[in-house]
């Protein structure tokens, strides 16, 4: 599931700048495309993989951890021991959440349409600001209309699934609950990197996801290689689509473009998703579904304007 990163360390008397539509860098823009088109790719391509959901989500991690790890270890090896035993235990909660997100996500896309999980999923921005007024945090009215209409397109779309089948309903909860884990992985990471740069953090997070989930799979008795070589290169391209391009492209535009202009581009990976589906796996969403999605989505882009402060 996709997050507009924070800068490191922030002046306190500044204060963000949206970007105008004439001042936006023509190069960010096209990283941004990149971004958002190896972000869709990412569920129909864990939809396609002839391997267990939850080997997927192991190996996905695993694989970063892989690549990110010798960077964070040259560069940021003073900072990694440096880190707080707060920050630390923060760090590696997030790692368990962000676990939690995969292990509920990917067995919905199985479960469920790619239109029907990618777009549940993506509302994270709604369990944020539930999460954030259960601490007091207030939100602009606009914030809380958008909430209202995409809440309104969720209960439209389990509804329309509900007819199809019980196991596209039991997926679309596990895409809602992957969702509400992705927003607290997301607010505990916020909180970390206060203190802690954004390459120490994500290998701590990652490391703590992949060791989870390894936990899980051995729970489960899930299978974790002896597939064709296929399958591995679909996971490495998970891996480089999803996290490499998709993740880390969007945490590098998000400072010059705005967080507005990129949360709300990045919210064209339900269409995306959708319609590379439809392409490549033939996997149409039923008509009644659309109103919903064009629901959810509407209401996204009304939290993430509204919001934009």
């Amino acid at each position: 599931m996709p997050t507009a990163a924070r800068p490191d360390t922030a002046a306190p008397a500044r204060v963000a700048v949206e970007p105008t539509p004439h001042s936006l860098p023509k190069l960010d823009l096209v990283l941004l495309a990149v971004s958002i088109s190896g972000i869709s790719l990412s569920a129909p391509l864990i939809s396609a993989t002839a391997a267990p959901a939850l080997a997927i989500a192991f190996w996905r991690n695993t694989m970063s951890v892989g690549v990110l790890g010798p960077y964070a270890l040259l560069r940021h090896r003073a900072e990694l021991r440096g880190i707080g035993r707060r920050a630390l235990l923060l760090a590696m909660a997030a790692g368990v959440l962000l676990a939690v997100h995969f292990a509920l996500w990917m067995p919905s896309l199985r479960m469920t349409s790619v239109a029907s999980a990618t777009a549940l999923v993506t509302t994270t921005p709604l369990w944020t600001i539930l999460l954030m007024r259960l601490f007091g945090k207030r939100a602009p009215r606009a914030v809380w209309i958008g909430t209202i209409v995409a809440f309104a397109g969720v209960l439209v779309l389990t509804g329309v699934d509900m007819s199809l089948s019980p196991q596209a309903l039991l997926g679309d909860l596990l895409a809602l609950g992957a969702g509400l884990a992705a927003a607290g992985y997301m607010l505990l990471g916020a909180e970390v990197r206060r203190t802690v740069s954004t390459t120490a953090y994500t290998l701590v997070c990652y490391a703590t996801t992949a060791v989870a989930l390894l936990g899980v799979c051995l729970v489960a008795g899930t299978r974790l290689s002896g597939w064709p070589a296929g399958v591995w290169w679909q996971i490495a391209l998970l891996m480089v689509a999803a996290q490499l391009l998709g993740h880390s492209l969007s945490n590098r535009v998000v400072r010059t473009l705005g967080p507005s202009v990129t949360s709300t581009a990045i919210l064209l990976e339900t269409p995306g998703a959708a319609l590379i589906a439809a392409v490549w796996l033939g996997q149409w969403p039923p008509v009644a579904a659309y109103p919903a999605v064009a629901l959810i989505l509407l209401g996204l882009v009304l939290v993430a304007r509204g919001g934009r402060r």
